[in-house]
């Protein structure tokens, strides 16, 4: 005999006062100059740095229409600071070596010894598909 379902309950929102916030929020039109996304500064070709946290919260498109409550959703942005940004760090030759040995392991079949350009189940299969 089949077990009965379990009903799966919506999770909502948790509905906090704007006033009550612990960051400031932004609407995405609002934004002050100077505070970014991280995949702003991903697309800047800067990391976070110095940056301790984040300093406000990017409200999503739809707390955009209620500006009394606070955005609790988890497409909501965490902004952070543009001038505590540092430039990525680019890897030395050695650990591009390390790397690009480390990825020929997983993509060379034992038996053939042919190196392919994904990754092989070697785990569950051994070799790769004849």
């Amino acid at each position: 005999m089949p077990r009965p379902r379990k009903k799966r309950y919506r999770r909502e929102a948790a509905r906090v006062p704007r006033s009550d916030a612990a960051l400031p929020e932004y609407d995405r039109s609002t934004v002050p100059e100077g505070l970014v996304t991280r995949r702003q500064l991903r697309g800047m070709g800067l990391s976070a740095g110095n940056n301790e946290g984040p300093v406000a919260i990017l409200r999503c498109k739809l707390c955009a229409t209620r500006p009394q409550w606070s955005c609790a959703h988890p497409t909501r942005g965490y902004l952070l600071r543009l001038d505590l940004a540092m430039p990525k760090r680019t890897p030395t030759l050695a650990q591009e070596w390390a790397l690009d040995r480390a990825m020929a392991a997983r993509q060379t079949c034992p038996r053939c010894h042919r190196r392919y350009y994904f990754c092989l189940p070697l785990r569950t299969q051994g070799v790769c598909d004849p």
